[in-house]
């Protein structure tokens, strides 16, 4: 592995470029450079790893026991990228992809690295962005004190940083439980953990669970739930939250049952699951499906991870929620076919030589529709109460969508963005994406896939004028910016 910490070190131009170096795009650099093809592996963070292994090269958490086993099973693949032929560009954003209009058989990338952005070509692209927090707007939210259980996560694998005082962690899902697990092992005082899975969707979930049985995760799952469970007091059925402070959280009240109890914090941390981000394929044009059972969107692919645009494909839990086993060998499966689109593997090598790779990949995914039927979450978290703010960036509440998806007649959230600006801020969408598509389908009386979701268009992070002034003045760049 080559480590490039100035922009004017990259090539021209790589056989393949891939976003994001998670296990899945480690894991992709790493097999197809392994294949003999150029790499440039790009991400945002200053070491690889991810979220799931986010620091794990640095991390000053050393007590093995605190992150589990299962995190520093991480080390094995960041080591193989480490020993490949590929190069690293790390601290690096990609704020735009598309096709080279001058070579169409290309795919241009605009990078900044270092306060510069520069373009790129690449002949094939693998996006492994991962997947971001689902949205969880509640009274409150906005509060210092109340943060999302992933931010809690990488202060613990990043700087080794626990809540100070009482702590709360509310929602549903499998992280639930870990985050619990890691933050009391770590000494983080834990008061209650709020769980919002909705009882109705056990009977739901009944007819997957045969097939959860055969699940690599059932025991595992099982032993962290017993134990989490024994050690810190847990609330289930909780139907409302909110959160509550003068200037800084104070409290969350919670709902359960038509009571109301009153639990003193200091943080609350919320989760109500993970989706794919899509902002970056979105962008790039590829098409994307409404998973019902996932519920959120997921891009249209085939078995091999490529997307509808020929020449992208997307790996890990960006191509839908499988977990960093699963995405790591999704981010091969994809590299094997980037190979075989390259000429440097005949379609019958790459079946061969994936075979193995893929029947490990059935295995991981073996029982997942038991737990996304499982933890889905509530309507009423889905789709809050209107003086709860949703767009964080703009301070619009679901009351101000509610109202205007029925005075005007608003019909998708790119039409609401005209109206109230939401999805125009910073963070272009991820935080109130979902949630506005929840509120004005529910105001219309349709499903999230009819309603549809976001027009991406680049720059898909924030870019300065400073960095788009520092390009090239070529054709190219002009068209990147203007575009």
């Amino acid at each position: 592995m080559t480590p490039l910490t100035d922009i004017g070190l990259l090539a021209e131009r790589y056989d393949l470029v891939v976003v994001g170096a998670g296990p899945a795009g480690l894991s992709a650099a790493a097999r197809a450079a392994e294949l003999g093809l150029s790499v440039l592996l790009v991400d945002e963070n200053p070491a690889p790893g991810g979220q799931i292994y986010r620091a794990i090269t640095t991390t000053p958490v050393k007590d093995r026991a605190i992150l589990g086993e299962d995190y520093w099973r991480g080390a094995d693949i960041v080591g193989r990228f480490e020993r490949a032929k590929a190069s690293y560009a790390a601290g690096c954003t990609v704020w735009a992809l598309g096709s080279d209009e001058a070579q169409p058989e290309l795919f241009e990338l605009g990078l900044s690295l270092g306060g510069k952005a520069r373009m790129i070509a690449a002949s094939q692209v693998i996006l492994a962005t991962g997947a971001q927090e689902r949205p969880f707007p509640i009274p409150g939210w906005t509060l210092p004190g109340v943060m999302t259980a992933g931010a809690a996560q990488i202060a613990l694998k990043g700087s080794g940083i626990v809540p100070a005082g009482r702590t709360v962690i509310a929602g549903c899902g499998p992280l639930l439980y870990l985050l619990a697990s890691q933050l009391a092992a770590a000494g983080a005082e834990i008061v209650a953990v709020l769980d919002t899975t909705p009882k109705r969707n056990w009977s739901k979930a009944l007819a997957a669970f045969p097939e959860f049985l055969r699940s690599p995760y059932l025991a595992k799952g099982l032993k962290l739930m017993a134990q989490t469970r024994r050690k810190l007091r847990f609330v289930s059925g909780v139907t409302g939250l909110a959160a509550k402070g003068e200037g800084a959280l104070a409290s969350a009240t919670v709902e359960r049952g038509g009571a109301s109890e009153t639990i003193a914090c200091d943080t609350l941390l919320l989760h109500q699951g993970v989706i794919p981000g899509i902002n970056l394929s979105s962008a790039a044009g590829c098409e994307h499906l409404f998973d019902s059972e996932q519920h959120c969107w997921v891009p249209r692919l085939d078995s091999w991870f490529a997307s509808s645009v020929p020449g992208i494909a997307i790996a890990g839990d960006g191509a839908g929620i499988g977990g960093a086993e699963s995405a790591a060998l999704r981010g091969e499966v994809a590299a094997f076919d980037a190979a075989r689109r390259l000429g440097r593997l005949t379609r019958d090598e790459r079946d061969r030589q994936a075979a193995p790779i893929r029947a490990g990949l059935e295995r991981t995914l073996r029982g997942r529709r038991f737990l996304d039927l499982l933890y889905k979450p509530a309507l009423q978290f889905l789709a809050p109460k209107d003086e709860t703010i949703v767009c964080r960036c703009e301070e619009v509440t679901a009351g101000q969508i509610r109202d205007t998806a029925r005075r005007l007649g608003v019909t998708g959230p790119n039409q609401m963005k005209a109206f109230l600006r939401c999805g125009m801020g910073p963070c272009q969408g991820r935080l109130c994406g979902p949630t506005v598509v929840e509120l004005i389908s529910e105001v219309r009386g349709t499903s999230p896939a009819e309603t549809g979701y976001y027009r991406l268009r680049p720059p898909v992070k924030p870019v300065t004028l400073a960095e788009l002034a520092a390009l090239p003045q070529t054709d190219g760049s002009v068209k990147a910016v203007v575009r």
